[in-house]
């Protein structure tokens, strides 16, 4: 299956946009640990998905859009990543939430670490608000983006909240 790409500046650095024909599959930073650029991936600017992405991040950043209407392809993980990314999209805007009570909230109360290493690979960062989960005691601990990504976003968050 042919992925496609496109590349957009944001307030925390330039996102790389990947998509197949049924939707947007990747949200990744510059830097993103455990995303590797595929040299196999077209790009294509023009894409009808990255044209209604690009202005949904860019509403978001500008504190309009605190949900994400876009459809989303083919995104590979387990079942139980799957799960832990379907989680993630109910911690709502400005909020967070911790490893182990997202752990409860799936049932799997034991699972903290492996819920971690799934919110890690989340391949929709912002979209799907992997960077909402924080240490039980309220530290920012791991994110694919950078800690400081981590928290300028939280900061984002809750500055717009606070102005609505």
């Amino acid at each position: 299956m042919t992925r496609y790409y496109s590349m957009m500046e944001s307030p925390v650095g330039p996102l790389c946009l990947v998509a197949d024909a049924q939707g947007l599959c990747g949200v990744f930073f510059e830097d993103h640990r455990h995303q590797v650029f595929d040299p196999e991936w077209v790009q294509d600017d023009a894409l009808k998905i990255f044209q209604k992405t690009r202005p949904q991040l860019q509403e978001y950043f500008a504190g309009q859009r605190q949900q994400f209407d876009l459809p989303i392809g083919k995104v590979s993980g387990t079942p139980f990543q799957q799960e832990v990314w379907q989680a993630l999209r109910s911690i709502p805007y400005g909020e967070t939430r911790s490893y182990g009570a997202l752990a409860q909230s799936i049932g799997r109360p034991k699972a903290v670490r492996a819920l971690g290493a799934a919110n890690g690979r989340n391949p929709l960062s912002i979209i799907v608000p992997c960077h909402r989960v924080i240490a039980g005691n309220g530290d920012l601990q791991g994110y694919a983006g950078g800690l400081e990504r981590k928290r300028r976003l939280l900061e984002w968050e809750s500055q717009w909240l606070a102005k609505s």
